[in-house]
């Protein structure tokens, strides 16, 4: 069985477009890890701007990924040979659809961005690539992909494709031992329908959750943080699984074996590795 993904960075990434410097430390002081983005965020005609920024910028190198353009355009080539002068060693490569989209960005931490119908289908083979670090999905990009137009029901819930793509990233990411993100949440004033999504995310196994404004950051950390009662919980159930000696025993009434004391141990992770 794969054990869990080392995750790199902590629970709330948040992106910042990267032709706006005056952001970059206010994002970083807010989140625990900034997405400098070039692609979607940047109007083409200021990436050259954006990269200079980065080059010219001095951020935690432990706490940045760069979101790059898509492999074999023109933009990518420029954002490499700007990142070549910076000690920023994390990139998220957009559209990714196989193996070979990588090979441009050898030598680099990588998360995959797996937003297209392509990309999906890809995900068990790009999780398991040299480099590749995580795994996220993407729901708007993805319904574009598929010719549709709109990746929610009008109640926000998530249509059937959306909810199997982001399925299918997380179980490939899992299956590689590779760490998986849950993709942003655009209606920034629903801070509870991004509660509720995030706290699916974490009872499924996401790592982390990616933002697109400073105001989802702490939504997102306190669903990633467990709370007193759960942090008892587990800490009674594990002390309950030694006394027991291993094997199922009952706790509370519930029968537990091995993976619910998994569970377990997984609140404590959760507690310790959330700021």
């Amino acid at each position: 069985m794969t054990g869990p993904a080392v995750f790199p960075w902590g629970p709330a990434l948040l992106f910042c477009p990267a032709d706006r410097p005056d952001r970059y430390d206010k994002a970083l002081e807010r989140a625990d890890a900034v997405i400098l983005d070039l692609e979607d965020a940047v109007d083409p005609a200021r990436r050259g701007v954006a990269r200079e920024a980065i080059v010219a910028s001095d951020l935690d190198p432990a706490r940045v990924i760069v979101r790059v353009n898509p492999s074999g355009t023109d933009d990518q080539a420029a954002d490499l040979a700007a990142l070549d002068h910076t000690p920023y060693r994390a990139v998220m490569l957009p559209k990714a659809e196989g193996v070979g989209d990588l090979a441009a960005l050898g030598g680099l931490e990588m998360i995959a961005l797996c937003e297209t119908a392509a990309g999906v289908r890809a995900a068990g083979e790009l999780a398991s690539a040299d480099g590749v670090v995580a795994l996220m999905w993407g729901a708007e990009d993805l319904i574009a992909s598929l010719g549709g137009t709109s990746s929610r029901h009008a109640d926000g819930r998530y249509r059937d494709v959306a909810r199997h793509a982001r399925s299918e990233v997380l179980l490939a990411a899992g299956a590689a031992g590779r760490s998986a993100i849950d993709t942003v949440h655009l209606d920034i004033a629903d801070l509870v329908g991004l509660a509720a999504e995030t706290e699916d995310a974490v009872a499924v196994g996401f790592a982390a959750t990616a933002c697109i404004h400073p105001s989802q950051v702490e939504t997102v950390r306190g669903a990633y943080l467990p709370s007193d009662e759960q942090l008892t919980e587990a800490v009674e159930l594990l002390a309950a699984a030694e006394a027991a000696g291993g094997g199922v025993f009952r706790h509370r009434g519930r029968m537990v074996d091995g993976p619910v004391v998994e569970h377990a141990r997984a609140v404590l992770r959760r507690a310790r590795d959330t700021p």
